[in-house]
């Protein structure tokens, strides 16, 4: 029978929880019955702990935090608990099975909230393409039009919340990850600055900077009370972001004052854009207005810099070829070509024939690229850009296998849904995607709003009165939990 729990979203079921009208049990095991009801048909969900997810609902030590008892997913890719059977979308870690011996800060953060943890989410190979389809799993599928992709990399946590299996879920963007699945599934997706949540005890930083673990929700309370749980750096962090002034879940609803915000509705570099993406921007821009705030069409000059592309990708592929390295040693042997899908070893094969110079380089470009990026901002006097999410619509499942002989195939057809999305991952400036149009086939398509460095505040207040404005709520995929 169909789930009415599965239209509430994270902050209503905890609060179910603290009056005491439902226990934790009793919606741990409501999501449970959810995920084995739907995901067969949907391919969100690669490992499950039910029974330790149960035993921790029904324990009389479960932590009294603000998510205490609310079922949640984390992607498999990143953070852990200890215990945790991870694959990373690889293969190799499927078969050899794989388990994490320790626990992640950001997971760790997360578990000591009350969120009780039922499974991890499905993700590309490395997490390295804009959508779910790894060799290692069936594919992650749209729940608006299953024939369609839920994006990547966080695709599986995505398609499970905008299908209602769970009201928020884990994710992480290097590239766009949040943000595009969260566009592809009508979602909201934040991309929190660099530094604002800690990578450790494993890992300082990812992809040399660009990556920062968040969030997927239906609401933007929901992205705000997350982001309070797991803020704030951690011991040995390489560096942090600037502290919040108060909690981000007071941000949602407070009021922005009148903002100066650029409207951008081309594609960076000459690019192709969609005109059901264009609109989405300018449906921004005019609810935007609407609300009181000043619109104009202008962006960062440096959003059109080519060689942006190039310092991106030598900082992807290299570290790609590390991450091939560090997961041979855990396995005790090292990884090769058969061990992987052929875009994987084709970008791990890049990153070994640059040079550590060339790397160093590219992280040099990024870091300057920043500054000119930020001086839009800063020196200009804007406080928000609007943009397209992604420069076309969901694709179809398959439109990124590689062809016969050109492995790279993939990486190509990629660019458009990252376009919008990468420089600010080099930059490492907070993002959001928004739901806020549908194309005429039916399908979700989002709007990027961008802000100044550590500016999650802003975004959230403007998200927030966005929310109202363009309520998207109440719009439902068709295979969802509900019916």
């Amino acid at each position: 029978m169909p789930d009415r729990l599965s239209l509430l979203d994270l902050c209503a079921q905890a609060d179910l929880v603290r009056r005491g009208e439902c226990k934790p049990l009793e919606l741990v095991d409501a999501a449970i019955a959810r995920i084995e009801r739907l995901d067969p048909r949907l391919g969100c969900v690669v490992s499950l702990r039910f029974e330790r997810a149960r035993a921790e609902a029904a324990s009389p030590e479960l932590p009294d935090g603000p998510l205490r008892g609310v079922p949640f997913l984390l992607k498999d890719l990143g953070a852990h608990l200890a215990g945790d059977a991870v694959c990373c979308g690889m293969q190799a870690l499927l078969r050899a099975g794989w388990r994490e011996p320790g626990e992640s800060y950001f997971a760790g953060k997360l578990r000591r909230a009350g969120a009780i943890v039922l499974g991890r989410t499905n993700t590309p190979e490395l997490g390295l393409l804009p959508t779910t389809e790894p060799a290692a799993f069936p594919p992650s599928r749209n729940p608006w039009e299953t024939g369609h992709s839920a994006g990547g990399s966080s695709g599986g946590s995505a398609a499970a919340v905008a299908a209602g299996l769970v009201a928020a879920a884990h994710a992480s963007d290097g590239g766009g990850s949040i943000r595009i699945p969260a566009s592809h599934c009508g979602l909201v997706g934040l991309k929190p600055s660099r530094g604002r949540c800690s990578f450790g005890p494993d890992l300082g930083e990812r992809w040399g900077g660009y990556s920062v673990e968040g969030f997927v929700s239906r609401s933007v309370r929901d992205t705000a009370a997350l982001l309070d749980v797991v803020q704030g750096p951690m011991p040995g962090d390489p560096y942090a972001a600037p502290p919040p002034a108060r909690a981000y879940l007071e941000e949602a609803g407070a009021d922005p004052g009148r903002l100066r915000v650029g409207l951008m509705t081309r594609a960076p570099r000459g690019g192709e854009l969609d005109p059901e993406c264009a609109e989405a921007a300018r449906r921004a821009a005019r609810a935007l207005e609407a609300l009181g705030h000043r619109v104009e069409e202008s962006a960062p000059a440096a959003l059109d810099e080519a060689a942006a592309v190039g310092a991106f990708v030598t900082v992807i592929a290299a570290s790609t070829a590390r991450a091939l390295e560090a997961w041979g040693a855990k396995l005790g042997r090292r990884l090769g070509e058969g061990d992987v899908e052929p875009g994987t070893w084709a970008m791990a094969e890049a990153g070994r024939a640059r040079s550590g110079v060339e790397y160093a380089a590219a992280i040099e470009f990024g870091h300057a690229y920043g500054r000119r990026l930020a001086s839009w901002w800063s020196d200009d006097g804007f406080d928000l850009l609007v943009t397209p999410t992604c420069a076309a619509p969901p694709p179809p499942l398959g439109h990124f296998a590689p062809a016969p002989g050109d492995p790279q195939q993939g990486m190509r057809r990629a660019v458009p849904y990252s376009t919008f999305t990468s420089s600010f991952n080099m930059t490492g400036q907070p993002a959001l995607s928004l739901p806020l149009h549908w194309s005429a086939a039916g399908l979700p398509i989002g709007a990027q709003l961008v802000a100044a460095q550590g500016r999650e505040d802003l975004l959230i207040r403007v998200a927030a009165q966005l929310e109202l404005a363009v309520p998207w709520g109440d719009r439902l995929p068709p295979l969802h939990a509900s019916r």
